[in-house]
């Protein structure tokens, strides 16, 4: 594995995280890409921008409150290091709650409809995601066990399977699988969305069985309980839109 500083460069001495700027861009990426989707299909741009604005803070802090509530024994004695996040430790389950759940209420206020943003916005979600695993990368995290496979990466002189690679490349996968789902068989509103939740939850369930930094709830890996229920979850809106949009 070739080491890279995890700091890109500094400010009036303030350091700029390779891993902050790997997810400003994948933000940025998907939100051009959101707005170019919402162009197309005559979306009103500004209620994106909206929805985006506030959902990128939102999203930030609660992937962070996230972590720390699963690292509770950890912070409690470390209070200091909860608004450390250069270094790492934002969790996408909750970061994805959390913009789900502040858009969902931006939309009842505004009056615009949330299936029809969550579908627009799926696929820049799982970019967004993908470009952001690199930054574990560069970190050297959210790396998984031991392996003798030829793609295995050196971490502390050990071979062991690069997790956040795998889920970079699925993540970049279900990507253009949900773009082009969407330009040929999108059906109803909410149907995006679902599959988004679907399909990456399926790769995180076992992608996290590899991986050793994973956040526990009792002897179970939160991620794989988090991963199942949207999995069902998301089974249940496709079969739920689906019956709606008939009716």
């Amino acid at each position: 594995m070739i080491n890279i500083n995890p700091v890109a460069f500094k400010i009036f001495g303030i350091s700029i995280m390779w891993y902050g700027i790997l997810i400003a861009f994948g933000v940025l990426i998907g939100a051009l890409l959101a707005l170019r989707q919402a162009r197309r299909i005559g979306f009103r741009e500004e209620d994106l921008i909206d929805v985006i604005m506030i959902g990128i803070p939102v999203a930030i802090i609660g992937a962070r409150l996230y972590y720390v509530l699963f690292n509770l024994d950890f912070y409690k004695n470390n209070p200091g290091e909860i608004f450390n996040i250069r270094g790492g430790g934002l969790a996408i389950h909750g970061g994805i709650m959390a913009a789900v759940l502040a858009g969902a209420i931006f939309c009842k206020i505004r009056k615009v409809n949330f299936w029809q943003i969550a579908d627009i916005t799926a696929p820049s979600f799982i970019i967004a995601q993908g470009i952001g695993r690199w930054g574990n990368y560069i970190n050297q995290e959210a790396y998984g066990v031991e392996t003798n496979l030829p793609w295995g990466i050196l971490i502390d002189g050990k071979t062991v399977h690069p997790t956040f690679l795998y889920e970079s490349i699925w993540n970049f996968m279900v990507f253009f699988f949900l773009v082009w789902f969407r330009n040929r068989y999108h059906k109803f509103d909410g149907q995006i969305f679902a599959l988004y939740i679907i399909l990456y939850s399926i790769a995180r369930f076992f992608i996290e069985g590899l991986r050793t930094d994973s956040l526990y709830l009792g002897n179970f890996r939160v991620a794989q309980l988090v991963s199942l229920a949207l999995v069902i979850t998301g089974i249940f809106l496709l079969r739920y839109l689906r019956k709606q949009k008939m009716d």
